[in-house]
């Protein structure tokens, strides 16, 4: 087998790894829906903070939601976000600090789409829109909780 065979056969097999990896939440049925909306200000250094709501099995759960975006800051900006939600058994499954999944740009950027995943597998694709002067929101490292 030559080496170009082999390159080729790396490039198309990784090539379909990420495709797999990107298909789950395209391909099941969403477990529910979210609405976040998320805030953030600073002069060097930012605070963020925000709001939404799960709707899951007929029911609404406010949420909170903290550590949007560490790092140096200038400006102030609003975003808000809609998605689904993916591997939800239950409310308390969203709680937790959610990572990207997929490269790519901003999601708050003035508008886009990002998808994320917490610990307990629990993934959030959410598309939304940014107000505001800062350059965007990044929302991996973003904490959410159920408020009791």
């Amino acid at each position: 087998m030559s080496s170009l065979t082999t390159r080729r056969g790396f490039v198309a097999a990784s090539a379909a790894l990420a495709a797999a990896a990107a298909l789950p939440a395209a391909a099941q049925t969403p477990s529910g829906s979210v609405e976040i909306q998320v805030f953030r200000a600073g002069f060097i250094i930012g605070g963020s903070g925000g709001s939404g709501i799960l709707h899951f099995q007929g029911r609404g759960y406010q949420l909170s939601i903290g550590g949007v975006s560490l790092g140096a800051t200038i400006g102030i900006a609003r975003a808000d976000f809609v998605g689904d939600v993916f591997n939800l058994n239950n409310p308390r499954d969203i709680e937790g600090t959610y990572t990207a999944v997929s490269a790519g740009g901003a999601a708050a950027g003035g508008g886009g789409m990002t998808d994320l995943i917490n610990a307990r597998g629990v993934q959030l694709r959410l598309r939304g829109t940014q107000v505001g002067l800062m350059f965007s929101i990044d929302l991996a490292g973003m904490q959410i909780t159920i408020r009791n």
